[in-house]
């Protein structure tokens, strides 16, 4: 309320307050004394009440509305591979038309996964998996609760035939331009002229086959954790994004918008997926169109209460200038989040190790743990910091990382020689451009990029992906368990079937399945033991493990029991066993220093001392 408005009103109210509030006190006959205090604390307080409306209603006009791009859509939902040719803005326009004149078919405002398939396979000339994979993945990105997860798996798991599994995907249904906006942004990874030709980092000292530099050359660059190419990417092609959200009568011939063209509330909602922002300094998070629609901002963001429409000119400028690098995303979580001291320094290992999360600082929703060269180190950790949290773990090299918590996503980036245990993954986890490492993980969906001889012991409600410029993969059933993991897979709503770690899927390459990968063979099968106590009720593989693996553990027990009963029954002397014992030992030590498995237990006798000396 301004000034000059607020003062008259001010005097009027006052006035009024006193001539109603004289008129009592004379029937009442108060003393002076008593009629004088009255009459001050009634002017004080007409006076507080109006200037605090007005003071309010100030704020309200003058305050700052800070706007930025969500991280989650380009960590889990934009693949990390070059986009499909006919997901260009010229066909993402007539998808756009389209939908909309075959709305009672299911394509708007819901978008039916038939109607899907329809429109890629048939006219977009996409194979039905790559089309299933982007429909799926979008999918997973909406918010259920995780016993919805759980009816929704088992239902899939009693399905007997593939009609019957076709049957109950024909169910699913999207916010049809939401979709529309989640095809734009897989333009992150397209591939530039000048990238394919010149690369954007040095190059990488491993050989490579030459019929790979392409595929090298583009996986070198992984965009999806990057919030600055986030906000840019936003930024650059915001008029593109908007223009997808209009009404296809409301294009001119030529295809681009009329500036003064109206867009409905159903759109600027839909920004919800990609935007979202606060007016009070972070400490809360609204949607883009709850702020868009708050009274204060109706000029800024064009919203005309009279038509519930807005301007696209004036949105498309205060978003154009309002946007900003994301308060939660990677960049701030490096520079002002919390470092974790979560590795045992060990003598002769490098220092530059950095662990941080924005755990203290961001909403539930918007949690991040960033873990970067750690080398020969063991990091073992359950906490609240992990729970629900995205996690990328980059440049780790020989180490043991046991992340025990429930997860919302994991991108492992460029390491090497290491072993990866983790709590469930409620979405997506990704290996990039690493080199032998090991996997072991109940997640929704597992893809692999630009990687050689990793392992992924798996129980997954999705097919594997395979991306381009892999070799010599190798995937096998899950192999572990720790005392908490049911109760983790429960919060994030992932069951025990179906289980598809037998049968990946390769998409844009052109190697055959044998160069790309091999199930592992039973007998090369083994338990891995989580060498950590903990307190809960899990105290088996989740599910079992498939038949012939299971035979396989159990010709292990067979072969150590017969081990065991042999040295038992052989009658040796006291001597005899001391000599024996020593050259087992010595054989076992021989066998933990080529393997590296010394190292691991060095690391693990520290950590079990300084648990012991944090306890004491």
């Amino acid at each position: 309320m301004p000034l000059h408005i607020g003062l008259p009103n001010l005097i009027i109210h006052v006035t009024k307050c006193l001539a109603h509030h004289s008129l009592t006190l004379w029937q009442a006959a108060l003393s002076p004394l008593l009629l004088f205090y009255s009459f001050f604390q009634t002017v004080w307080n007409c006076i507080t009440t109006v200037l605090c409306r007005w003071m309010l209603h100030a704020e309200m006009e003058s305050s700052d509305v800070n706007l930025w791009v969500k991280s989650e859509p380009f960590i889990v939902g934009a693949l990390p591979i070059p986009p499909p040719s006919k997901f260009s803005m010229y066909y993402l326009r007539k998808i756009a038309a389209y939908v909309r004149t075959r709305a009672d078919d299911g394509c708007y405002p819901k978008l039916f996964w038939p109607m899907w398939r329809h429109i890629a396979c048939g006219k977009l000339q996409l194979a039905e998996d790559l089309a299933w994979l982007y429909f799926e993945t979008f999918d997973s990105l909406v918010e259920r609760t995780a016993q919805e997860r759980l009816e929704w798996a088992e239902a899939m798991s009693i399905c007997t035939s593939n009609d019957e599994m076709e049957k109950l995907k024909n169910k699913i249904s999207i916010d049809t331009l939401q979709f529309l906006l989640f095809l734009y942004i897989q333009q992150l990874n397209k591939v530039s002229l000048r990238t394919s030709l010149i690369g954007e980092e040095w190059p990488s000292p491993r050989a490579r086959s030459p019929s790979s530099d392409l595929d090298r050359k583009y996986n070198s660059q992984n965009k999806n954790w990057d919030d600055q190419t986030h906000l840019a990417f936003v930024q650059n092609h915001l008029l593109d994004l908007l223009e997808l959200l209009l009404d296809p009568e409301q294009l001119t011939a030529s295809s681009h918008t009329i500036h003064n063209s109206p867009l409905s509330p159903e759109a600027v909602k839909s920004l919800d997926f990609l935007i979202e922002g606060t007016v009070d300094k972070n400490r809360s998070v609204h949607s883009l169109y709850s702020l868009a629609i708050w009274q204060p901002m109706w000029a800024k963001s064009g919203y005309s209460k009279l038509s519930n429409m807005f301007s696209f000119s004036v949105l498309h400028s205060w978003l154009k200038n309002t946007l900003s690098l994301n308060p939660f995303g990677t960049s701030a979580c490096l520079k002002f989040g919390r470092k974790l001291a979560w590795v045992q320094q060990v003598e002769g290992t490098p220092k530059r190790v950095k662990i941080a999360c924005n755990t203290d600082k961001a909403p539930e929703t918007h949690k991040m743990v960033i873990m970067t060269q750690v080398c020969k180190q063991i990091v073992a950790k359950s906490s609240d910091e992990l729970v629900g949290a995205h996690v990328k773990i980059h440049r780790c090299s020989d180490s043991y990382i046991y992340l025990l918590s429930p997860l919302r996503s994991v991108t492992v980036d460029k390491c090497r020689n290491s072993t990866f245990v983790l709590g469930p993954v409620q979405t997506s986890v990704h290996i990039h451009n690493s080199d032998n490492v090991k996997v072991i993980v109940v997640c929704h969906r597992l893809t692999v990029s630009s990687s050689t001889l990793c392992t992924f012991h798996t129980l997954t409600h999705t097919r594997p992906v395979i991306l381009t410029g892999n070799e010599s993969l190798t995937f096998a059933p899950f192999n572990t368990h720790y005392a908490t993991l049911e109760d983790h897979m429960a919060w994030t709503g992932l069951a025990t079937v179906p289980n598809y770690w037998n049968h990946p899927v390769s998409l844009g390459v052109e190697n055959s399945a044998e160069e790309l990968f091999h199930l592992l063979a039973p007998g090369e099968f083994h338990i891995f033991i989580v060498p950590f106590e903990m307190k809960g009720d899990t105290t088996e593989i989740p599910g079992g493990l498939p038949l012939p693996y299971e035979k396989a553990v159990c010709h292990q027990k067979q072969k150590l029991e017969m081990w065991q009963k042999m040295v038992k029954e052989a009658g040796l002397a006291k001597e005899q066993k001391y000599y024996f014992q020593k050259l087992v030992e010595k054989e076992f030590h021989q066998w933990l220093i080529e393997t590296g498995h010394r190292h691991e237990l060095h690391n693990l006798i520290l950590i079990a001392a300084s648990s012991k000396e944090t306890a004491g």
